[in-house]
């Protein structure tokens, strides 16, 4: 099966970038801005533990890596880690809220 697939990676600052950079080389994938890139992957199974199987395969990944791959499923556009889970947001407490909640003691 031959799906389209959005990948974001974030392997940290030590990170195998050169073990991505051949990864997706290899796979046409076609750069979309920093650390995303797209590609209509070949697989046979499940999209996400295909990924995630052969990524680790050939990619040295640690506690720190992050991969995210956002794909078309069923008409609906849907996301997921294959590597990693999500983290706080970095721009968490930025913006204004509007809390109009009268306090008291």
């Amino acid at each position: 099966m031959e799906s389209v697939v959005w990948i974001s990676y974030d392997l940290g600052v030590n990170g195998d970038y050169e073990g991505i950079y051949s990864w997706l080389d290899s796979r046409g994938a076609k750069e979309c801005g920093d650390s995303i890139a797209f590609l209509n992957y070949l697989h046979s199974g499940d999209l996400i533990n295909c990924l995630r199987v052969d990524i680790s395969n050939e990619v040295n990944l640690d506690k720190r890596s992050r991969i995210y791959a956002i794909r078309m499923d069923e008409g609906q556009i849907k996301g997921r880690f294959v590597v990693g889970r999500r983290r706080t947001a970095p721009w968490e407490g930025y913006g204004d809220t509007d809390d109009d909640t009268e306090d008291a003691a």
